[in-house]
């Protein structure tokens, strides 16, 4: 039986790895939190060091997630998908996220798992934000174009969501847009794993993976104490952990793609660009 898992704390690490002329590759420990979108005040009143839309030491604020659409967070999840010629599946969505520490706070991507009414996983957004303000939404849902053997990724049956989606946002400066994400979602429960490949159109170009690996705590007043007593300001040792890598790949010599927008939208109408 399928079961969807509780509001919870997930701790583990995200490790990056870039192949090619020149390799680099890194492990990071962090934490995320795993929320139940139609429940997330009173999921933010676990603690004192936690809340809603208010400052605090840790606080959920909704202009952090699908901002500039109107009503609850569901609401602007059905209209997001709408927009993008989705049905948002009818049961719970879980969202994982990093929430704000002390007023602070960035996303790299925070991933909103889609159930339906029989608890089957059937769709994830993955919203994605850059270091320039951007922001970008990609609808993932399961392809049978993607592998779907068991893998680094899955469950004790190798359980997983693949899906596939082209690279349309500007992310690392260091990475052009001819290339296609691959994800594999394990289904959430004591552990979450999520692996991402860009895999780039020119064999020549260098290509990319990320895995995030975590293993669930409970949602409740000491776990949110010792997490943030081990990670006081997650999101901002993200930022400086994003800096911190660019730097080093820009020492290594790896060249600067120009942003296409002030934003990093890539135009609509662009032609794809090899990397050299």
């Amino acid at each position: 039986m399928v079961t969807v898992p509780a509001a919870g704390i997930y701790e583990g690490t995200l490790a990056h790895h870039r192949a090619g002329a020149v390799a680099h590759a890194f492990r990071y420990p962090l934490f995320m939190v795993l929320l139940d979108i139609d429940d997330i005040p009173s999921q933010m009143r676990v603690s004192r060091l936690t809340s809603y839309n208010r400052w605090n030491w840790a606080s959920f604020d909704d202009r952090d997630h699908l901002s500039g659409l109107p009503g609850s967070l569901r609401e602007r999840l059905a209209a997001d998908a709408a927009r993008h010629g989705v049905e948002l599946p009818a049961g719970p969505v879980r969202l994982l996220t990093h929430l704000r520490y002390l007023g602070y706070c960035f996303n790299p991507v925070s991933f909103y798992y889609c159930y339906d009414r029989a608890g089957v996983l059937r769709q994830v957004l993955a919203e994605v934000h850059n270091t320039f303000g951007g922001r970008h939404h990609y609808w993932l849902s399961p392809s049978a174009d993607e592998p779907s053997s068991p893998g680094s990724v899955g469950g004790a049956d190798g359980s997983a969501l693949h899906a596939g989606a082209r690279k349309a946002f500007y992310v690392s400066p260091f990475m052009e847009d001819a290339y296609d994400y691959h994800f594999a979602f394990a289904l959430p429960g004591d552990t979450l794993r999520v692996h991402m490949r860009l895999q780039p159109d020119d064999v020549a170009a260098p290509g990319f993976s990320a895995t995030l690996a975590l293993t669930r705590r409970e949602w409740s007043a000491a776990t949110v104490r010792a997490a943030l007593w081990r990670y006081p300001l997650m999101t901002a040792s993200v930022i400086v952990g994003i800096h911190w890598q660019a730097l080093r790949l820009w020492l290594k010599g790896v060249p600067l793609v120009p942003r296409p927008t002030p934003t990093g939208e890539w135009p609509q109408d662009h032609s794809h660009h090899h990397t050299t």
